[in-house]
């Protein structure tokens, strides 16, 4: 009985040093693959953020004139955070905040900034037109055309 487990104790083998050097380099090209797309993920994320920002400023930047007759004179960064709690107005680093807002008496224009440097604009003309713009931050990738 001792002979047949020593036998087998000899007979069993690991992985050698090459095999486990070919599973590492593996692994090592696999993470260099999708390392970057996961890091991209974040910036659009908060690119997102910031577009679904300006647009609730938007909405809110109509309720604030519905309430004064039909003028955006009063559409400011403060007054939309009072109307609405969910607009940041503070700039922070990790989240989207609203960077800008200013209304006339028949305008309004909301600016919203993403963390990675991207800012997104809605704006309304006399007219009643809606117009969305952004500027791309250096290296980003948030706003390729130049609206959205």
């Amino acid at each position: 009985m001792l002979y047949k487990l020593r036998q087998r104790s000899t007979e069993e083998g690991g992985f050698t040093l090459i095999e486990l050097l070919v599973v590492i380099l593996i692994i090592g090209i696999l993470a260099a693959i999708a390392i970057p797309s996961f890091l991209s993920q974040k910036s659009k994320a908060t690119d997102a953020q910031a577009k679904e920002l300006a647009r609730t400023a938007q909405t809110t930047a109509e309720t604030v004139a519905t309430d004064n007759g039909g003028s955006y004179a009063k559409v400011t960064a403060p007054e939309l955070h009072t109307y609405e709690a969910s607009i940041v107005t503070t700039a922070t680093e990790k989240e989207a905040y609203l960077s800008a807002a200013e209304g006339t008496a028949t305008t309004f224009k909301v600016t919203a900034k993403s963390p990675s440097g991207d800012t997104f604009t809605i704006e309304r003309n006399a007219s009643g037109e809606i117009t969305r713009s952004c500027v791309q931050a250096t290296g980003s990738k948030g706003c390729p055309s130049g609206s959205w």
